[in-house]
């Protein structure tokens, strides 16, 4: 009798967690950080947050950072906080796109980025010899969850 109220329990919180996900993922809310950007800074859809592309400005003074170092820092901190203010964290990020003016930048940049993540950081490709908008030296974009816990 107990292994078939376990079986149905869990037949249960399955069948929940797929109806409330399926109800969350006909939802899109558009985050945007300025009534004057051309862009939304992040999408949501269901459970699964999309950041646009960050780069190493000081969100009070707009101001780019210096160097490969300082600017990565930057982006990766404008990235935390734009995941922590729509619900999500460093955590929950699945997938991150890199872009780079310089390939010869990869080695720090990539010190840097790791040093964010923990033991199982996201899925990532890395994109080189670009034009990037504005002065920058990177860029990087990432895919994330909302509420939802790693498995290792």
């Amino acid at each position: 009798m107990k292994k078939i109220s376990l079986i149905l329990a869990t037949l249960i919180a399955v069948t929940y967690s797929q109806i409330s996900f399926a109800q969350d993922a006909d939802t899109v809310e558009y985050y945007t950080s300025s009534p004057t950007t051309l862009l939304s800074s992040a999408v949501r859809v269901g459970n699964m947050l999309y950041l646009s592309g960050m780069m190493g400005r000081d969100p009070e003074t707009r101001e780019l950072a210096e160097g490969v170092e300082a600017e990565t820092h930057q982006i990766m901190k404008n990235i935390k906080a734009t995941l922590e203010n729509y619900g999500s964290s460093l955590d929950e990020v699945v997938k991150c796109t890199v872009f780079m003016k310089n390939p010869e930048d990869r080695a720090v940049l990539n010190r840097v980025y790791r040093s964010y993540f923990g033991e199982n950081p996201p899925a990532r490709s890395g994109v080189g010899n670009l034009i990037l908008a504005g002065t920058g030296t990177a860029e990087i974009e990432c895919m994330a969850t909302v509420g939802l816990k790693k498995v290792n």
